[in-house]
């Protein structure tokens, strides 16, 4: 008899995602006369901007000529948008990198979920909790994470770093030494994030550990305040211990489009082993690159024109972030995030827990947010509302919340 991934069998119940979208679905079903607002899953709703469109539109046209027509891509992604993320993403920030330590993917969920693949199963992982779900059970997919524990909501061999309002959502360095650090910043769920003084800490707890730091930029484009680092190569060092991931999802509106990319430098070693060449094979035997029609698409986004119409969108659902934030700070709710990020957090009231509330906000308000508890033992008691829907929806649906 063939045997499977005993792994898989770890996980708790379905991908938290495909349960609200079962919830959802089955109140849809039994109500079909409700108009259910969600705020629940980040997906944007704001079409690709005119400079990405045209940018696609002639990658089509090129594709339905002999001349200009493109095959398989190279490993890494095409040499054009290699070039134009360094040049625009991060030699503003004085980040200077190589063009063949930038990684073409088809998002940063890929990615994350993948780069554990060229890391030893002996490897112990710290996340912050609450915490994006696809860290940590891509690990225990790998043989990581030890086992489930039910009663406590989480791995047994997984470190979680608490992020509460106590501590301003800020995690501390870990008491047990981890192999493989996740940091998210502006983090998802809690749209809080940290200074650079901040970072710079645990870029330097990292080498001094001998750690390897996944950071996950993906809401970069949304950060606001100064203080706040866009990159995690803008610490001393940061080089030497992290890999950097992105995405064109939600500040280019690429979620059905897909593409995002990562950064290796040649300076992460692992004695005397080059991490950059690990990933750059498991990139060249398991994935066949994003598609050419995708990578031009992305070119439209470092145009002058686009990079005005991409922060026109951005704007647009921060402008909801703050209708959201505001509406439930005014009605009397705690709330987090919002200001660097598209996500805001709040405290569920009335001691209720973050199911009870999602159920009671589907049921009473037709509107759908996610149960923090979904993200982690301490993201119980909390909800996460998302600003990517359209400006009347967002309004419509805060109203309605305020009501209960």
């Amino acid at each position: 008899m063939f045997k499977i991934n005993e792994n898989y069998l770890k996980l708790p119940g379905s991908y938290l995602f495909s349960m609200i979208g079962k919830k959802v679905s089955a109140y849809k079903e039994a109500n079909p006369d409700r108009d259910v607002i969600s705020l629940g899953i980040g997906d944007v709703t704001l079409p690709l901007v005119p400079e990405v469109i045209k940018k696609l539109h002639g990658a089509v046209d090129e594709m339905a000529v002999k001349e200009t027509f493109r095959g398989y891509t190279p490993d890494l992604g095409y040499q054009f948008l290699r070039d134009a993320i360094i040049e625009n993403d991060f030699l503003p920030r004085g980040v200077q990198l190589d063009n063949d330590e930038v990684f073409i993917s088809d998002g940063a969920k890929s990615d994350t979920g993948n780069i554990g693949d060229i890391f030893s199963v002996d490897n112990r992982i710290a996340v912050t909790d609450p915490v994006y779900p696809v860290y940590v059970d891509s690990n225990v997919m790998n043989g990581r994470g030890g086992i489930y524990l039910p009663d406590q909501g989480r791995f047994s061999d997984v470190i979680y770093m608490p992020c509460t309002a106590e501590n301003n959502f800020v995690p501390e360095l870990p008491k047990e030494r981890p192999d493989i650090i996740y940091l998210c910043f502006p983090n998802n769920p809690t749209g809080t994030t940290i200074t650079k003084d901040q970072l710079q800490v645990w870029v330097d707890y990292a080498r001094r550990e001998g750690s390897v730091i996944i950071f996950d930029a993906a809401y970069e484009a949304y950060i606001t305040e100064d203080d706040v680092p866009h990159s995690i190569y803008e610490c001393e060092g940061a080089k030497e211990c992290a890999i950097e991931i992105r995405s064109y999802s939600k500040n280019a509106g690429f979620t059905g489009t897909r593409l995002g990319f990562t950064v290796v430098p040649k300076q992460l070693m692992c004695g005397d082993v080059h991490v950059r060449d690990l990933w750059a094979r498991r990139h060249g035997t398991k994935f066949n690159g994003a598609p050419y029609i995708v990578q031009m698409g992305a070119m439209g986004t470092y145009t002058p024109e686009g990079k005005k119409q991409i922060r026109e969108e951005i704007d647009y659902y921060m402008e909801n972030a703050r209708t959201i934030r505001q509406g439930l700070a005014d009605a009397g709710y705690a709330v987090y995030g919002g200001v660097n990020s598209p996500y805001i957090w709040m405290k569920t009231p009335k001691d209720l827990s973050s199911w009870e509330f999602f159920d009671l906000l589907l049921n009473k308000a037709n509107v759908v947010g996610t149960p923090g508890s979904g993200f982690g033992p301490h993201g119980e008691g909390y909800f996460r509302l998302t600003s990517f829907g359209t400006h009347e929806n967002t309004k419509k649906a805060i109203e309605r919340i305020i009501k209960l």
